[in-house]
């Protein structure tokens, strides 16, 4: 019995009853905009080096092209009218995030919140942004879909955890 919480190391970071408002696809928008705000490209490139030691599932894409995982130096200096690449990480069986390289300024990614449905999923989720928050030691904030207003939740640096930052009550 006392084996299951010490594996996720202790308690849940967020509870799904008390968070199953923030990831309902109809309220929030099915694909919430996850960020790393003030970052660098050092930053990206700890995630692509997180992503590759965690053993991750993950597959790199420029347009219709499979490639291998390039530097985030060479990724984020490409023209601006190049394809658009898209790093497709699984952190947990079907848990899905799928980075965008958009700017060297900000770490952003999209996850599908039909894939994000109870506390196992929750779990899994809140583990990757905890994981991605430490590397960097900085904040992973997530946002309604296309809003970029106030974030509903995200990794806390001083708190080590996954926090509400917003009125689960109210979104």
């Amino acid at each position: 019995m006392g084996r299951s919480a010490g594996q996720h190391g202790g308690v849940a970071d967020l509870l799904w009853d008390d968070v199953s408002s923030f990831f309902d696809p109809e309220a929030m928008g099915t694909l919430p905009d996850v960020c790393v705000p003030n970052a660098s490209v050092a930053d990206w490139q700890a995630v692509l080096d997180l992503v590759a030691e965690k053993g991750w599932k993950s597959h790199y894409t420029e347009g219709e092209s499979v490639l291998p995982v390039p530097a985030a130096e060479a990724v984020l200096s490409r023209p601006a009218d190049a394809e658009c690449p898209n790093l497709r990480v699984w952190p947990a069986d079907d848990v899905l995030a799928i980075f965008r390289f958009h700017a060297d300024d900000e770490v952003d990614f999209d996850v599908d919140l039909r894939e994000l449905q109870g506390q196992e999923r929750l779990d899994a989720f809140c583990g990757f942004l905890r994981e991605i928050g430490r590397r960097l030691g900085k904040p992973v904030l997530m946002y309604p879909e296309g809003d970029c207003g106030h974030p509903m939740l995200g990794f806390n640096v001083e708190e080590d955890r996954v926090v509400l930052l917003a009125d689960p009550s109210r979104p």
